[in-house]
């Protein structure tokens, strides 16, 4: 397949275009093409914009992963719109490309967020979950997936990724965490009873390669590992696997202080579930935090 992605070079996106350059044709789009060859490597093809564009006849899939890092700093209103506009704009660019394609692609992977849903404490939640909390994590994805489903025909699928937090040592939470548990100085953050739904980087890949797969598969999926945990319990299972103590912890007004409302993302959760991708006959490799955390740790870095 010839297969268009975006934010190709970034965390997730690197992994999947190393696995889908192998067998298919893959056009990555970046502003940074220097910096995307060193990444990438040179048998990917590059492109700086789609304004040149009048439709995506002669591709067969996209997957659109583009989008500012959500917790990369406080959310003041420009960086909110920063956050929104990254993921909407160009998100209602494929689309508007898709819907003017005679031979369109046959599916659209967009990714979404499990914020989606915000704050839910610990009541389970899987795809059918019609009950959001609104704040802005929900209000942004809301829009993102709308966007994204106007791309749906009988031509083309939509499929919806609702990424949860991803492991993986070459980007993400993970290598920002363990400095400090290296030291002996991790600790669970506010309550530690707030849920963290996360994924090792190599199942959300897998995932995303069974979507693009897999033809019958269309619409919301969840991007988590089946058996979500406490922050505190996710603190503990990264200090054992580090053999180090665990004894401090993060009171939630010091996070309050540094983060603002971005502060929410750490001390708020929800208990994600992928029951779609299950009852699809996707399975895990890594379907609990200790065997996850100890594949990540005992790689070479």
């Amino acid at each position: 397949m010839k297969i268009l992605i975006t934010g190709g070079t970034g965390f997730i996106g690197r992994r999947l275009v190393a696995h889908l350059k192998v067998n298919h044709e893959v056009v990555v789009l970046t502003r940074q093409g220097s910096r995307a060859y060193e990444l990438l490597g040179h048998d990917v093809t590059l492109l700086d914009n789609l304004d040149g564009l009048d439709d995506l006849n002669d591709v067969d899939a996209v997957i659109n992963l583009a989008g500012e890092p959500i917790a990369a700093g406080r959310w003041s209103e420009q960086r909110k719109q920063l956050l929104c506009d990254s993921r909407w704009l160009l998100t209602e660019q494929l689309v508007d490309l898709i819907k003017l394609s005679s031979t369109p692609p046959k599916v659209l992977i967009n990714a979404s967020a499990i914020g989606w849903y915000g704050r839910q404490g610990d009541v389970p939640l899987d795809e059918q979950c019609q009950t959001p909390h609104d704040e802005f994590t929900h209000q942004l994805c809301q829009q993102w997936e709308t966007l994204a489903r106007e791309a749906r025909s009988n031509r083309t699928r939509v499929c919806i990724v609702r990424i949860g937090l991803v492991l993986g040592t070459d980007g993400g939470a993970l290598p920002k965490m363990l400095p400090p548990y290296r030291l002996g100085l991790g600790g669970p953050m506010g309550t530690g009873q707030q849920i963290m739904s996360w994924i090792h980087i190599q199942d959300l890949v897998r995932a995303m390669l069974f979507l693009l797969e897999h033809d019958e598969c269309d619409g919301i999926f969840n991007g988590t590992a089946p058996q979500p945990v406490s922050n505190g319990e996710f603190s503990q299972s990264l200090a054992t696997a580090l053999h180090r103590p665990h004894l401090f912890f993060v009171p939630a007004p010091l996070l309050q202080l540094l983060m603002g409302e971005a502060a929410d993302l750490l001390l708020t959760g929800q208990k994600v579930l992928p029951a779609r991708l299950q009852q699809a006959g996707f399975h895990f490799t890594y379907p609990d935090l200790p065997q996850a955390l100890a594949n990540l740790l005992s790689a070479p870095r």
